[in-house]
């Protein structure tokens, strides 16, 4: 389980049972090393294949299988970047500008930004996906801001800018 782990972390895709492929780069060729030799250690069998030219059936169906695993994990980002911003949207509609609600939601997005980045890193072959979550990123980033500008105001740590009304609800 845990090279299994680490094969999706690198962003590998499986095109058959054991068989992971990643594209042909001399950081995967050292990572695909690493664990042969876990494999090896744990007395296992493993064997790296170089591919230098394959059909372009087969290269545009490993090519489907990599979009396919990174648009699985975009889906998921952009439901948690719903979540948040619903969390927003609730804490605002209640008008529960605390500060600790801000430290709640700036929590939330550094880790969505670090997921985000991991994703992106293992998005070989980038789909429209990828434009997506970046702007449910900048979404969740600017209810944030707007959410802590009404944070500020209401425990009077910043004079507003002559508007007295709470930000609107993020969709």
């Amino acid at each position: 389980m845990a090279l299994w782990r680490r094969l999706r972390a690198a962003g590998a895709t499986s095109v058959v049972n054991s068989v992971w492929v990643l594209p042909a780069t001399s950081t995967h060729a050292q990572f695909f090393q690493q664990v042969r030799e876990t494999i090896e250690e744990q007395g296992g069998t493993a064997f790296i294949l170089t591919v230098p030219t394959c059909p372009p059936e087969v290269h545009e169906s490993i090519r489907q299988q990599f979009q396919a695993d990174r648009a699985r994990e975009y889906e998921e980002f952009a439901e948690r970047c719903h979540a948040l911003l619903d969390e927003i949207g609730k804490e605002t509609k209640a008008r529960k500008y605390t500060f600790a609600e801000m430290e709640e939601g700036e929590q939330d997005l550094e880790k969505l930004t670090r997921w985000l980045a991991k994703i992106q890193a293992r998005d070989f072959f980038p789909a429209e996906q990828r434009q997506f979550a970046a702007t449910m990123m900048a979404r969740c980033r600017s209810a944030l801001s707007s959410f802590s500008q009404a944070v500020y105001i209401a425990e009077g740590v910043e004079e507003s800018s002559g508007s007295t009304e709470a930000p609107a609800p993020p969709d």
